[in-house]
């Protein structure tokens, strides 16, 4: 479903979901947050998501039929939620937090089951790496620590007096490298195992001081794509590292860019001017 179908998080405190092929109609909104939606992730089938939002609760709710079936809530603002990609962890997720921690949740009881607290900072992202049993984070310390699940001590501590804010994270289609969005202008590269520096893959030409924008792997890793402050969208030839293409996507901030999977040479980009473009 998360596939064929995108889900959008709103200022407005709204979720939206548009279908991406066909009449490309809003299916379903979805309404129960107070302030704007921070985050959103999908369980694996699509059947379920989370939302995140600045009014200090995240809710689990079901896709169909937009009953919001379960809330969780520390009283801090949730920057980021992840689900436990492993099928048998699914009831699992856990959520980096405005007040330094990360929190792990089962959604079945509600509790909270373990609290990673490491950071100096809010986290501001979760990726699982290593088929699942790490997860590695980043926050606003300039620091990216390395954690294996349910082991409240971070295995792994980078940080460096030459390393920036990281905002936003995305894994490769296999699994083998970790693209960090900097707050720099330029795109970083670890790879997972060790979770090691490649110093020959950095990715620069955009300008994203100050502002949360979306990197993001398309389906078969060839290239790199990210919005910028100035509304456009950056592809680089992930082999080069050298700029393929780049376009005026958005008046103001493009601040999100996703490849749809089927159709790879398909690109979908969000922006601050309200809108959403699929581009081909």
């Amino acid at each position: 479903k998360q596939w064929y179908q995108r889900r959008v998080r709103g200022m407005d405190s709204k979720i939206k979901l548009w279908e991406a092929y066909g009449s490309r109609r809003c299916i379903r909104t979805y309404a129960g947050h107070a302030k704007a939606v921070r985050d959103i992730v999908f369980n694996n089938d699509g059947s379920q998501y989370l939302s995140a939002s600045y009014d200090r609760m995240m809710k689990l709710w079901d896709t169909e039929t937009g009953e919001c079936v379960s809330k969780f809530t520390t009283h801090k603002i949730p920057y980021c939620v992840q689900f436990n990609p492993e099928p048998s962890k699914q009831h699992l997720f856990i959520s980096g937090m405005a007040d330094k921690k990360i929190v792990g949740w089962d959604t079945r009881t509600g509790n909270i089951i373990q609290e990673y607290d490491r950071h100096l900072g809010p986290v501001n992202t979760v990726t699982f790496i290593e088929r699942n049993i790490s997860f590695v984070s980043t926050s606003d310390d300039k620091s990216i620590r390395v954690w294996d699940w349910d082991i409240p001590v971070d295995r792994k501590h980078l940080a460096d007096p030459g390393m920036h804010s990281i905002p936003s994270c995305t894994i490769s289609p296999t699994g083998k490298w970790l693209a960090c969005q900097s707050m720099d202008n330029k795109i970083t590269v670890f790879a997972t195992q060790k979770l090691r520096l490649n110093r020959k893959k950095e990715f620069k030409g955009h300008m994203v001081a100050g502002y949360a924008c979306q990197c993001n792997f398309s389906p078969d890793s060839a290239y790199l794509v990210s919005g910028d402050a100035d509304g456009r969208c950056f592809i680089w030839d992930w082999k080069t590292t050298k700029v393929y293409k780049r376009f005026k996507a958005h008046e103001g901030v493009c601040i999100g860019c996703v490849w749809l999977p089927h159709e790879t040479s398909k690109l979908v980009t969000c922006g601050w001017d309200g809108k959403i473009k699929l581009w081909d």
